[in-house]
């Protein structure tokens, strides 16, 4: 089920289609530093880890103050994309899930294989999870709407 999902077209259509709404929020909130109209300067990613997706699909909407001396960039939220790394934002939460469910089928090596992920890659993500994003600002803002169950940390590794 997930090497399919992963190769759905209509999954990142969606996520595209969110990123957009995002940007146009943004844009038309202005710039969050001085309140001025925001133009559009978007740039290429090279995602990894998603289906043969039209060149659309890999843009990273960006947004640049129009103001002479404020000028700053403001990226708005994303779907497709998680900070800077390569693969996709869904690739990446679903293989911290395989961690945390362990279905048998899916050990590190297979998950490398159906992604054409470096273990090692794999290892980071799952490292961040576990140790780096529980302290993020990010995760303290939601902890209170996430199920109890989910805890901060975990002792489930990937074999």
């Amino acid at each position: 089920m997930i090497p399919e999902l992963l190769q759905s077209t209509n999954l990142f259509k969606l996520l595209h289609h969110i990123d957009i709404d995002l940007a146009d929020q943004q844009h038309k909130a202005g710039c969050p530093y001085c309140g001025s109209p925001q133009h559009y300067s978007n740039y290429q990613r090279q995602p990894r880890g998603g289906p043969d997706l039209p060149e659309e699909y890999s843009v990273r909407f960006s947004l640049c103050c129009s103001k002479e001396n404020c000028r700053r960039r403001t990226l708005p939220k994303s779907t497709l994309f998680m900070d800077r790394r390569v693969y996709f934002r869904v690739v990446i939460l679903i293989v911290t899930t395989l961690n945390q469910s362990k279905p048998q089928e899916y050990s590190k090596n297979m998950v490398s294989k159906m992604l054409g992920a470096d273990r090692k890659t794999i290892s980071k993500w799952l490292t961040y999870f576990r140790e780096i994003f529980p302290k993020s600002q990010l995760w303290q803002t939601i902890r209170g709407s996430i199920h109890p169950a989910v805890t901060n940390h975990t002792d489930h590794a990937m074999k």
